[in-house]
């Protein structure tokens, strides 16, 4: 076992230690969101409003994929954070190994998967109609570049861990560059279209590799990875499963309910139905980019400072994160409900898009100020290594909410019960998790 210098993980006051960790981390993720919005941006007025809707049908099946990287980067991640907190540099070392190998045997699989049977499962995700040869055309392309954003979104999670937030923020933005850039040569110069979207999006995920793989030989990591550490160990791949499962079934849970969402929708409301579901998809990733950077700020926190047991820096960094996350995603709904009239005429001159999509986009953000509660109580259990409650929180809200909601609301409602079940499902899904996490504070920090 070798030993590590004390880390500002573990010695700076809270708030300005999640700050220092946060700040990089919704930067990353607001640049990547951008990235995402302005893709589609162009995408609309370049190529037309379906292609927006193609590209909604494939996300789900090539991030479910890429999720893999992303759930054994949080999994392994905890393992590291806490390593890191108890000085034990050489299992973190063994742990990202074992994440290497397992992202890119198991990505790999599945993308071979994903290629046999692409004619059915493009259909089968709403990619129906005149939306199946665009959706198809985006997704043969984008799936050969998945393994690579796995193991981006893996690493990603790694460089957290080790308490490294400006490095992982500079992998989100290299990439998020390059594909804006890409997009314009492609689309707007080449006239490749739908090909021309496919490759710009698949060639940033190799720019954010080569980056990636810079800073783990460089100097910059604390990991310095052998060929041991890629062999497999069972104590190791269980407990990144274990952990990672939250992450990958929280995903699942995701590309279910964009299924479903998008075969109701297309019975209920047709194309442009699925065209505003498209462009909320995009607003929640954006909007929310505060909260989500909040919490990845808020995981090798909690992870170091459980793992050294100090268990008043554990409670404070909930209590503070919480009430960050609250706070700032007050104001990203003001935002949200005063320009709602205004965002779907960025995306899309379609009439009924823009009709459809201002009230849509008031009732899915209603519930946005609580949404950091479900984020930081699930992600509190998988920082400290505790996959159960973490996982019950997880499939709380799409699972048992959500879906049901989804399928009775509409019968009443139509398009509208859609737009509905949502604040509903965060409602119901955050006292769910306030229960939880009052319980194991009490249990167990204090």
């Amino acid at each position: 076992m070798r030993g590590v210098n004390k880390q500002p993980l573990g010695s700076l006051p809270i708030s300005k230690l999640l700050i220092q960790q946060s700040i990089p981390a919704s930067i990353g993720i607001l640049v990547m969101s951008l990235n995402i919005l302005i893709d589609t941006v162009f995408v609309g007025q370049w190529i037309g409003s379906e292609a927006i809707a193609a590209i909604n049908v494939v996300l789900p099946v090539s991030f479910f994929i890429a999720a893999l990287g992303m759930s054994i980067g949080v999994g392994g991640g905890s393992i590291i954070s806490r390593s890191l907190g108890e000085n034990n540099i050489t299992k973190a070392e063994q742990t990202f190994g074992n994440q290497i190998t397992l992202t890119l045997i198991l990505t790999i699989l599945l993308v071979i998967f994903g290629l046999l049977y692409t004619n059915q499962i493009i259909p089968l995700f709403g990619g129906k109609g005149t939306l199946f040869t665009l959706a198809k055309t985006y997704y043969v392309v984008v799936m050969y570049g998945v393994p690579v954003l796995a193991f981006c979104m893996m690493a990603n999670n790694t460089i957290r861990a080790e308490g490294k937030p400006k490095n992982a923020m500079y992998a989100m933005l290299l990439p998020s560059i390059s594909n804006l850039t890409l997009d314009y040569v492609f689309i707007k110069i080449f006239n490749w279209g739908m090909m021309g979207a496919a490759w710009a999006t698949t060639i940033s995920y190799g720019v954010c590799a080569l980056y990636i793989v810079y800073f783990f030989i460089s100097k910059k990591s604390i990991l310095k990875v052998k060929l041991n550490c890629f062999k497999l160990k069972l104590n190791l791949v269980t407990e990144i499963s274990s952990l990672g499962s939250v992450t990958l079934i929280r995903q699942a849970m995701v590309s279910v309910t964009v299924l479903l969402v998008n075969n109701i929708l297309f019975v209920l409301g047709g194309e442009s139905a699925i065209t505003v579901y498209a462009i909320i998809s995009r607003m929640l990733m954006f909007a929310s980019f505060p909260i989500f950077g909040i919490t990845q700020g808020f995981l090798p926190i909690a992870g170091y400072n459980y793992g050294a047991k100090n268990w008043e820096r554990v409670r404070a960094s909930i209590k503070t994160s919480i009430t960050y996350a609250s706070i700032l995603a007050t104001l990203v709904l003001i935002l949200i409900i005063f320009f709602s009239e205004s965002i779907p005429e960025v995306f899309s001159d379609n009439v009924d898009v823009s009709q459809q999509t201002p009230i849509a986009l008031r009732y899915v953000f209603m519930a946005l100020p609580i949404v950091g509660i479900q984020l930081i109580g699930s992600a509190y259990f998988q920082a400290i290594g505790k996959a159960k409650p973490a996982l019950l929180l997880t499939l709380s809200r799409q699972g048992f909410f959500f879906i049901p909601l989804l399928f009775s609301l509409p019968l009443f409602y139509g398009v509208f019960g859609v737009w509905l079940a949502f604040p509903i499902a965060d409602l119901l899904a955050t006292i769910v998790t306030i229960y939880f996490l009052n319980k194991a504070i009490r249990r167990e920090l204090m």
